[in-house]
């Protein structure tokens, strides 16, 4: 089993959000109803400029879809990873040649080799976290369906 202990510390997930302008988002669905999808729409939202990246796509949150992240014209900070953990080390290698600064592995995608790759070429590495609720954790927007739609709260109005 791997130690992801090193992998999610607070204070590195912190700066990294801290100071993230670029996030190219390998696995971005155009489908709405799909994890990436909401978590793009989000980051966006909160003013990230989102890359997809998907060769099946050409348009994405009204982005232009890269087919890999070699194929991106502009420094990226983050490479978050909506992907089956056996393509890791490949996007990986892939993000360590651009110089990307961080590589952002979403829940479940955890592999000892593409940590391994990331760290070694010098990457920040986070691994099976949400950037979407850590976002919302620290920066305290955490809210039923993740938007901060006032109606619902823990403050008592009066009513017992």
């Amino acid at each position: 089993m791997t130690d992801l202990a090193p992998y999610q510390d607070a204070t590195t997930i912190q700066r990294v959000l801290n100071t993230a302008k670029t996030i190219a988002v390998v696995g971005l669905s155009g489908n709405e109803l799909r994890a990436s999808y909401f978590v793009g729409y989000y980051l966006k939202r909160h003013g990230y400029q989102v890359i997809p990246v998907n060769p099946r796509e050409t348009e994405i949150l009204g982005e232009h879809s890269y087919a890999s992240l070699s194929d991106i014209p502009v420094h990226v900070d983050v490479v978050n990873v909506f992907r089956a953990p056996d393509a890791l080390p490949g996007i990986a290698r892939e993000a360590v040649t651009i110089g990307a600064d961080t590589l952002w592995c979403q829940f479940g995608v955890i592999n000892d080799e593409g940590n391994h790759i990331a760290t070694d070429g010098g990457l920040t590495t986070i691994v099976d976290r949400c950037l979407k609720i850590e976002h919302a954790r620290y920066v305290g927007r955490m809210h039923w369906l993740g938007f901060n739609t006032h109606r619902i709260t823990s403050v008592r109005t009066g009513l017992q």
